[in-house]
């Protein structure tokens, strides 16, 4: 009996779910043009699709660089257009400038989405498009995200939350168009492997993306790699867990790491978890 009302459930969310692209799809034809906020993950990147199969030519997904966002989601990215079509254009933006973001407190996200808006929203009126959009879903309020902040002032759209959204269903809907991203591992920007006050900058950076290539390379999925001064917290994710804590594996990791530059390495006993670093937030 148990297993019958799961497949009925299951059923029951697809159809949910065929029903909300069906409104987003709706509320995407009924702009003139958007400019789409992509940096790739599964939510950014079913919306710069939808908004393609929605608008055509009047939408234009856009992704910012800085050194925040890592080699390999570029290149991630970049197979993702070459598979859909979608138009895009890659665009820089400097919050590396501002010293509060630097600074790396609470609220370091507001002043990266602050730029990448006032970035977008230059082109945005440069082009003549009518809107900005990112990829913010149902899940996302329930977090810590200041960036929501910079987002509503900047009045840049969220369709996906419109429409009620969430990441269960961008993942299946993606997976039922066809999109290379509908399993990819949740990511974000290197700088949130920072503790808060840690100072982001450009090297701290690349030593992080320089130890999250070594995971991927030996062949883990989803993982995070926390910069503590000269130590490695890495995160991987439970099911993963056993394959890192292999004596073998071990010091694989570790040797690899310290070659990096990597005075200290360390196995996080409670795995990967989004927002981890959030948690100190509660202890000041």
């Amino acid at each position: 009996m148990h297993a019958f009302v799961q497949i009925r459930k299951q059923e029951a969310d697809e159809t949910d779910a065929a029903r909300k692209e069906l409104e987003l799809l709706a509320r995407l034809r009924e702009l003139p043009s958007l400019l789409i906020a992509v940096s790739g993950g599964a939510d950014s990147a079913y919306l710069a699709w939808a908004a393609h199969r929605a608008l055509g030519s009047r939408a234009l997904s856009v992704t910012a660089i800085s050194p925040s966002y890592s080699a390999y989601d570029r290149a991630e990215l970049e197979k993702f257009i070459a598979h859909t079509g979608v138009r895009h254009k890659f665009v820089e933006t400097h919050e590396m400038e501002n010293p509060a973001y630097r600074a790396n407190a609470a609220d370091r996200c507001y002043y990266c989405k602050d730029e990448l808006f006032n970035v977008l929203g230059q082109l945005a009126q440069e082009r003549d498009f009518a809107a900005v959009a990112y990829g913010v879903n149902a899940d996302d309020t329930s977090d810590f995200r200041p960036g929501h902040r910079a987002a509503a002032e900047h009045r840049v759209l969220a369709p996906l939350l419109e429409a009620q959204m969430s990441k269960a269903d961008i993942r299946a809907l993606s997976q039922r168009a066809g999109l290379p991203t509908w399993d990819r591992p949740a990511s974000a920007c290197l700088s949130s492997r920072l503790p808060y006050g840690t100072e982001v900058t450009p090297e701290r950076l690349l030593l992080i993306e320089n130890g999250e290539a070594i995971l991927r390379e030996l062949g883990f999925r989803q993982f995070r790699v926390r910069l503590h001064d000269k130590l490695a917290r890495i995160e991987i994710a439970p099911e993963e867990m056993s394959l890192a804590m292999t004596p073998e594996m071990s010091a694989r990791i570790a040797q690899r790491f310290k070659a990096a530059g990597f005075l200290y390495v360390a196995l996080d006993l409670e795995g990967y978890r989004q927002g981890s670093l959030n948690a100190a937030l509660g202890k000041r």
